[in-house]
């Protein structure tokens, strides 16, 4: 089994995630939320979507952007730091953006962060002024310094950056930052963040045509939907309907709750899909509020 070559005929999508790395298994975990499924090509370098025309190509996330830009795929799971860091190198060359932010998607946070040595002691921007900052990302390093009015040095490492300041190879870095364990291994302190980041959907600047467009959109409500009810519990319960002002406050991340009548009582059904935790101490306030038969529900997909 081995992908189609041509991305002018192509009637199917085609998604780049990671072959390996932070991101590789929560992307496909996703995705297969969205139903999807695939057949694995033997060295595992391209997946044959089963039960929609839809594939994966499983590459370094580094290369992923690139191939948006190429046609190569359609789409892609990459982060946010890496998508923005190609669009300003393509920018800087004077071309024209070739793919964009679709949508976020909720794991893989970390922060792009200026760091600088536990000894400064720091007092703003304006200290940066004649510094050398090393980084693995110049792009965002220097749209920021630029945004900032900071003459600096750009020091560009594609690896070890926390040991730079040690070696004396520069002053301080511009680097990804998670738990900031690898920043205080290294005497240095976050001081200035330049880019939230996390995973997310990225895909061309232009539009697909009509075949791709339609697999696209179907795409984007199911992964709306996945992203929707992640975190999400359809919470029944009955109540009379005279305590329903003092039930409803206690749902305030709740979607409107769909309430129906009980044949020959003057009490209420109600369910509520509910967007944050519900825990015991919350199920205990809502019995005290005049619940009962109080049932949580996981919920495994939703269509808006």
């Amino acid at each position: 089994m081995s992908p189609p070559t041509s991305a002018t005929s192509r009637d199917r999508l085609r998604i780049a995630i990671q072959k390996s790395g932070r991101l590789a298994e929560p992307a496909r975990a996703l995705l297969a939320s969205c139903g999807l499924s695939w057949r694995e090509s033997r060295d595992r370098l391209f997946c044959y979507g089963e039960t929609l025309p839809i594939d994966l190509l499983l590459v370094r996330d580094d290369d992923i952007p690139g191939l948006i830009a190429d046609g190569v795929c359609d789409l892609g799971i990459v982060g946010r730091n890496v998508l923005g860091e190609q669009d300003g190198e393509r920018r800087n060359g004077g071309r024209e953006p070739a793919f964009r932010e679709w949508r976020a998607l909720g794991f893989g946070a970390c922060r792009l962060a200026l760091a600088v040595p536990e000894s400064w002691d720091w007092q703003g921007v304006s200290q940066l002024a004649g510094k050398r900052i090393a980084t693995s990302y110049p792009a965002l390093l220097s749209q920021w310094l630029a945004e900032q009015g900071i003459a600096a040095d750009v020091v560009l490492l594609s690896g070890s950056v926390e040991i730079a300041p040690r070696l004396g190879q520069a002053d301080a870095i511009c680097d990804l930052v998670s738990s900031g364990a690898t920043l205080s291994a290294n005497q240095l302190k976050p001081v200035e963040t330049l880019l939230q980041s996390e995973a997310v959907l990225a895909g061309p600047a232009a539009e697909f045509d009509a075949v791709r467009g339609e697999l696209a959109q179907l795409l984007l409500r199911r992964l709306d939907g996945a992203l929707r009810i992640r975190h999400s519990k359809l919470l029944l319960f009955q109540a009379p309907r005279r305590l329903l002002p003092a039930l409803l406050p206690l749902l305030p991340d709740a979607e409107v709750p769909t309430v129906m009548q009980l044949d020959g009582e003057d009490d209420l059904a109600l369910q509520a899909l509910c967007h944050g935790a519900v825990t015991w101490q919350r199920l205990e306030d809502l019995k005290r509020a005049g619940a009962r038969g109080l049932m949580v529900l996981p919920v495994e997909g939703m269509l808006a």
